[in-house]
């Protein structure tokens, strides 16, 4: 197969998730990459077929059937008809990422929680993984307990890390003699050594190897964490990637067979969307951020700048926050109430309990009636509350060199800052059913607004058939075609969410802000509610938004005018003149109702 970009025109790709396997084939026009045809099938991972490659054929006849292009051979080696012979049969390329059998899970140990611990799991949610378990010296727990934990995970692979580069070794020792003691036994492949990275001070690395080789096969890389202000995560990264490729799929069933069929290896899908995340906010010099929301998962990634300059990037997986497997723990952290205050009716804590378990027991239902959608609505907004919370205590950035003296070494917070500036974001993207299917483009333009409780100005888009996954293990071979599918055909533009910022005890007329579009006004954002601005067509536009008072903060200072180019939508501009955080008197079945009745989202109104 073909894998120079200047000579591809046809190329297929897969995702294996952990029910569907989805299968996008994208093809060189006259004009542009284009997502032509899709395709998918149930993932067969599991018994009684035991073979991914099942369902991946499966999904690539639909492509074959829907498109007209003979794609597959009679070889269940060489599945695919290569285009040399006939270029209007067969396939260039084919790529695939994978998340089936509960993706790629990692157990990490470090020796101080909020600093080398915290950058391994930096470094293995940013290389695609679930992170069961974070270990570490100062956890608060006995040395029992931490041996008891380690057994029962049983992960694909260990990131050990501990301590800076030329400093004490002996905590980091300690460590990797709890993991011998506890001994953890790898997910898959039985009869194999555990897979273990060491990405710790470099000076314990040939003790700490010495001592886990009697239970894992070890590989020692760059320390995450060479100085306290200096995080260097890359090396770790690459090390997860090559053990997911050759130990974690390898002895997955028929996953050794699929492979084969690739000369570019299997990306983890969180993987492969971080890196289209990335690639976008670095043609579009934007702060990004973006979400995945499934059914047992919520994925958070995010591109921002750092103080330093240099966009930094952060992935966080809330493993108990979804819509059908997981939505009942949505309900218990978030609890009744908070999911209540979103809806546009009346509903007692039994009945709302009762309907979110009937979910969780039939995940794969959709809503029947309109107060079953408001409701499936009303916990993804707090699923992706609680997802950002999450991200955002992870999306950590670092001062950086300075001066230090010896009680500062025992300070670490004053080096520490959130990364993630609402304010300062540029672009949120919504992915997963709840918010691409949604009937209503209004209705995922309000979930990502009030869920994420959005401030400033921010462009919204969703992810219109989930090919993200896909087009980000395309990027590693071709990036411009990757990009040219994502802007026009992945990305679905649905408008601005304008929302000023002021102190709570402010009092001034009901008029926050003013709204120009290319110069010319177009409406006002009103204090304490919600309406939407129609923008005549599609395509870019100047906005600037003037705030009415010198206290209030529309995302360049307060007072200050705040003017960007942003991309129009189906949406047009949405201003949201309810502070933030948005106070209780503002929420509830009223005014949610009276929400939804500004926007149009009432039953029987016309949808945007």
């Amino acid at each position: 197969m073909k894998t120079d970009p200047k000579q591809l025109k046809t190329v297929l790709v897969t995702d294996c998730g952990s029910t569907t396997t989805k299968a996008l084939l994208f093809e060189r026009r006259e004009d542009r990459w284009h997502q032509t045809f899709r395709g998918e099938a149930p993932t067969t991972v599991e018994e009684p077929v035991a073979d991914v490659t099942v369902g991946a054929r499966n999904a690539f006849t639909e492509v074959q059937e829907l498109s007209g292009r003979t794609v597959l051979s009679g070889d269940s080696d060489r599945p695919f008809v290569v285009t040399d012979s006939d270029p209007s049969a067969g396939i260039d390329l084919y790529l695939s990422t994978s998340s089936a059998g509960g993706g790629l899970q990692m157990l990490v140990a470090g020796v101080v929680s909020t600093i080398t611990t915290e950058s391994a799991e930096r470094a293995a949610l940013g290389a695609g993984a679930i992170v069961m378990e974070s270990i570490s010296a100062d956890d608060g727990r006995q040395e029992f307990e931490r041996i008891e934990r380690i057994r029962h995970v049983k992960p694909d692979i260990v990131l050990v890390t501990g301590g800076i580069d030329c400093g004490s070794t002996s905590h980091v020792v300690e460590m990797a003699e709890t993991l011998v003691a506890a001994s953890p036994r790898p997910r898959f492949g039985d009869t194999l050594k555990l897979p273990v990275i060491y990405a710790g001070n470099r000076d314990a690395a040939s003790e700490v190897s010495q001592i886990l080789s009697k239970i894992a096969q070890v590989v020692v890389v760059d320390n995450v964490r060479p100085e306290l202000e200096r995080e260097n995560l890359g090396p770790a990264r690459e090390a997860i990637h090559e053990f997911f490729l050759t130990h974690v799929m390898s002895h997955s069933p028929g996953y050794g067979k699929l492979m084969s069929w690739s000369p570019v290896r299997i990306m983890p899908t969180p993987a492969a969307v971080g890196d289209i995340v990335q690639a976008y906010a670095a043609k579009t010099g934007q702060n990004v951020l973006c979400v995945d929301i499934g059914g047992a998962t919520t994925d958070v990634f995010s591109v921002f700048q750092s103080r330093q300059g240099t966009p930094a990037f952060n992935r966080t997986v809330s493993a108990n926050l979804g819509m059908s497997y997981s939505i009942a723990n949505v309900l218990v952290e978030a609890g009744s109430h908070d999911i209540k205050r979103w809806l546009p009716f009346e509903i007692s804590d039994a009945e709302l309990s009762d309907r979110l378990r009937n979910k969780m027991i039939r995940p794969t239902s959709i809503p029947q009636t309109m107060e079953d959608l408001w409701l499936e609505q009303a916990v993804c907004r707090e699923a992706l509350r609680l997802s950002l919370a999450h991200h955002r205590s992870l999306a950590i950035g670092l001062a950086g060199k300075q001066e230090r003296g010896i009680a500062d070494v025992f300070r670490q917070e004053s080096d520490r800052y959130e990364l993630v500036d609402l304010m300062k974001l540029d672009m949120a993207i919504g992915s997963g059913g709840v918010l691409s299917h949604a009937p209503s483009r209004m209705q995922a333009a309000l979930m990502m607004l009030e869920g994420f409780g959005l401030q400033g100005i921010t462009q919204l888009s969703v992810d219109s058939i989930f090919m993200m996954p896909h087009l980000g293990v395309f990027a590693s071979v071709s990036p411009e075609a990757a990009y040219e599918v994502f802007e026009h055909d992945c990305l679905i533009h649905l408008g601005s969410a304008v929302v000023p910022v002021f102190p709570p005890k402010f009092s001034t007329g009901a008029a926050l802000a003013e709204v120009l579009l290319d110069g010319r006004v177009i409406g006002r954002v009103m204090r304490d509610s919600i309406s939407r601005l129609e923008t005549a067509s599609l395509g870019q536009g100047m906005l600037t938004v003037r705030p009415l008072h010198r206290a209030i903060d529309v995302g360049a200072g307060a007072g200050e005018e705040n003017q960007r180019i942003v991309r129009l939508g189906e949406c047009g501009i949405v201003c949201d003149g309810r502070n933030r955080p948005i106070q209780p008197a503002l929420l509830g079945p009223q005014r949610q109702e009276a929400v939804y009745e500004a926007l149009g989202l009432r039953e029987g109104k016309p949808h945007v």
